[in-house]
């Protein structure tokens, strides 16, 4: 099984980043607004993709505070639907704080990090590159919603 995989630096406080991850109205400053539904374990997000894809449902199977959060999807999807791809996949944010490289500039000091992790899909998929670029549009506005405030 493969996994889409994205190294995010963010010149934030972790607990912006994570808290951008972890709410309902963070979610949806950067991907999609999930029904309103509290971040615990246990709970499933729902997020409404429209008629052609459905309702997406990802389990949260672990919150650490500023730490980590973990998803896995349990949703089933017409083939057609790039979604379709994703049931029993897990979607792991991992925080972390890490100093600037030479490169990059940071007002505070430190740099946020947040490792993202799609795992569990088949790489032949039709699906796979589409997602994996999907995925990284997607962590670049989260970078820029985060930076911005």
């Amino acid at each position: 099984m493969a996994t889409i995989y994205h190294q995010l630096r963010v010149n934030a406080p972790i607990l912006r980043l994570f808290k951008a991850v972890s709410t309902v109205e963070g979610i949806a400053t950067w991907w999609d607004r999930p029904v309103d539904t509290p971040m615990n374990v246990g709970s499933v997000l729902e997020f409404n993709l429209g008629e052609m894809h459905g309702i997406l449902q990802m389990k949260v199977l672990e919150v650490t505070s500023g730490k980590r959060i973990e998803w896995e999807c349990i949703s089933t999807h017409m083939t057609t639907s790039p979604a379709s791809a994703w049931t029993g996949t897990r979607v792991a944010f991992d925080f972390t704080e890490a100093p600037p490289m030479p490169f990059e500039t940071a007002s505070r000091g430190q740099l946020a990090v947040l490792d993202f992790r799609h795992s569990g899909w088949d790489e032949t998929n039709k699906y796979f590159g589409y997602c994996n670029l999907g995925w990284g549009e997607a962590l670049l506005k989260l970078r820029k919603v985060s930076e911005s405030k």
